[in-house]
């Protein structure tokens, strides 16, 4: 899996997160500060989003990838603290599942 942190992101990177998400209403209705993005198989991805949202008060959203039924990436949106802890949860909890590697 690969993850990547946007601290404040830009106005032009909200609009591409936009434009691949099928929750547009989102960017306009919520706060936050920066975003998380975690890419993967399809199995990890759903569990990824499934241990962030309980890690901390973060949302997570599918990222549709070239054709709308290809999605291998989400995107964790919330304050930098919320964001940084559910993408060390996600990374915790698949090394424990790849037995420490």
């Amino acid at each position: 899996m690969d993850f990547q942190i946007i601290k404040q992101p830009s106005p032009g990177v909200l609009r591409m997160l936009a434009s691949r998400s099928l929750v547009r209403d989102f960017f306009k209705d919520s706060k936050f500060d920066t975003i998380g993005l975690v890419q993967g198989k399809l199995t990890e991805m759903f569990a990824a989003a499934d241990i962030a949202e309980k890690a901390s008060g973060v949302n997570a959203l599918e990222i549709k990838g070239i054709c709308p039924q290809h999605f291998t990436m989400i995107a964790i949106f919330g304050d930098t603290a919320a964001v940084t802890e559910a993408m060390d949860r996600i990374k915790e909890q698949l090394k424990k599942e790849r037995g420490g590697q």
